[in-house]
């Protein structure tokens, strides 16, 4: 059975024209039909280059935050992908993945709510992306697609 489904991912957003509306009504769909929601936020390198990151995210999440109740609220997971990190082979730097979750953790107001990192994941990144504050986890693309990176990856601490 499906546990969980990703709402909100960037190629949705840009090649789907999917709104941030349009990602709170997946996110209710989803809890409605007992599968948690992955809602993923991110801002493109423009954006980012604008100094627009956390406006574009707190946007992004606040639109599913405005249709959850608390009930609703512990059961989604919130996954920060960059846009301008996702399949380019750029990371974030772990400090400033660390800073965007800790503020998403901050806005969801619920601490126990599990924030993923995702945009170019990978073996040499892991460890300093998994040894963050307020990373949870990570949201892996591209990676999964090789036995080898994806088993580093899933095996960091080991």
């Amino acid at each position: 059975s499906c546990k969980y489904v990703i709402v909100g991912h960037s190629e949705r957003r840009a090649y789907h024209h999917e709104s941030d509306q349009l990602i709170a009504e997946k996110t209710l769909r989803a809890l409605s039909a007992g599968i948690a929601p992955i809602v993923c936020v991110g801002e493109t390198l423009e954006q980012r280059e604008l100094g627009q990151t956390d406006a574009v995210v707190s946007a992004q999440l606040q639109a599913v935050l405005d249709v959850l109740d608390d009930e609703a609220l512990a059961k989604i997971v919130v996954a920060y992908e960059p846009v301008w990190a996702i399949g380019t082979g750029k990371t974030c730097a772990a400090e400033e993945a660390n800073r965007i979750c800790g503020l998403i953790r901050g806005w969801v107001g619920n601490p126990g709510v599990t924030v993923q990192y995702g945009g170019s994941v990978n073996p040499a990144t892991i460890d300093d992306l998994m040894a963050q504050s307020d990373i949870d986890g990570v949201l892996v693309g591209g990676a999964s697609l090789d036995p080898v990176s994806f088993a580093r990856i899933v095996n960091y601490g080991r």
